[in-house]
């Protein structure tokens, strides 16, 4: 089965269908959004938000640093978004040559394995290929705009870092929580990022990676939107959530937690606030039935440690089928969480407009 550049990862959902195409190191990556007529966006404010993706000079980034400048090929005339939009970004900064040594012999806890047991020879290995993280630069395209569109509805989105490695943050868990000021490391806490950057400090100075946990916060939503069993609110954001490829966990409102308590203390009490409904709590993360109750949407992920790392590592040679060590070559983020939190926010985005 061959795996070329050209084919489509698409969501279809009830409102929007996106098509992410292109590979890490093919030479453009894209996406494709059906679902947007008539609705608006602000393409300064967009490129804010892909900046925040974007690799930068921190101790925590890859060193390959891309423009991720968004080429709109179609669908919008500036102002309007008019039939199927398409945008690109140009891959720029390719080292392929640091793969060589990866064709046959997989990296540990990366796609290569299973997408060389799956498409063999037609899999394109360079940075991953379609598997790679740098298919959430497309997916932020779409994401930011519905984000704007949302904010225009009145609803807000925003995630920020509640944990790098074993170093804590404050959570909403922890009462009320607000849009961070520090777009590119946000924090509910500020005192800890120091504490975090030197877990992360540490890690890359032992060839290391760590990873974390992303929360995310969506105020504003009306009571009802979304769908029962297989649309739920709750559905649809793990699935999207689940297109990161750093994602491997996710849980809602108090999530496990949930499973330690008494109905007693789990339960959102109802009551009147003006003539407004609302719960004394929030654990169920402001769903309930797969449907907005008109609390905040709270959720978290969790974020594994890259698995690009310098060290020498256990694999096999899948052409010799024999045991070999493996040293990684090529730029590698120590800790990918921060750049994605943007991610997190795109994907929410995609998921809620999905449900209203």
């Amino acid at each position: 089965m061959k795996f070329n550049d050209k084919q489509f990862s698409v969501y279809n959902g009830n409102k929007l269908k996106i098509e992410i195409f292109g590979a890490s190191h093919a030479e453009e990556i894209g996406v494709k959004v059906n679902g947007l007529d008539g609705k608006s966006a602000d393409f300064e404010k967009l490129k804010g938000f892909m900046a925040r993706r974007r690799a930068n000079v921190t101790a925590y980034s890859t060193k390959r640093l891309e423009a991720d400048e968004v080429i709109i090929e179609k669908g919008f005339d500036g102002k309007v978004f008019n039939g199927e939009f398409k945008a690109v970004i140009k891959n720029t900064n390719q080292r392929s040559k640091d793969y060589d040594n990866t064709v046959k012999t997989p990296r540990p806890s990366h796609a290569d394995f299973v997408a060389w047991s799956k498409y063999g020879d037609g899999f394109d290995h360079r940075g991953g290929g379609k598997f790679s993280g740098r298919l959430t630069a497309p997916m932020c395209i779409a994401g930011g705009i519905l984000k704007q569109i949302l904010q225009e509805k009145g609803i807000k989105i925003y995630a920020y870092i509640s944990q790098i490695g074993k170093i804590k943050g404050k959570s909403y868990r922890d009462g009320e929580v607000f849009m961070p000021k520090d777009e590119f490391f946000p924090l509910q806490d500020e005192s800890v990022k120091d504490a975090m950057m030197k877990e992360i400090e540490d890690a890359a100075a032992n060839l290391d990676s760590v990873g974390g946990v992303i929360e995310c916060v969506v105020e504003g939503m009306p009571v009802g939107a979304g769908e029962y069993m297989f649309d739920s609110i709750e559905s649809i954001i793990s699935h999207l959530a689940f297109a990161v490829p750093a994602v491997k966990g996710i849980e809602f409102g108090s999530g496990f937690e949930l499973s330690s308590m008494r109905g007693s203390a789990a339960n959102d009490a109802f009551y009147y606030d003006g003539e407004t409904v609302k719960t004394k709590t929030n654990h169920n993360g402001g769903i309930n039935g797969g449907l907005s109750n008109g609390m905040p949407i709270t959720f978290r992920v969790a974020i594994k440690p890259t698995p690009s790392i310098s060290q020498e590592q256990d694999t096999v040679d899948m052409v010799a089928k024999k045991n070999v060590k493996l040293k990684i070559e090529g730029r590698h983020d120590a800790c990918i969480t921060p750049r994605a939190v943007p991610v997190i926010e795109a994907i929410t985005a995609i998921a809620i407009y999905d449900c209203l």
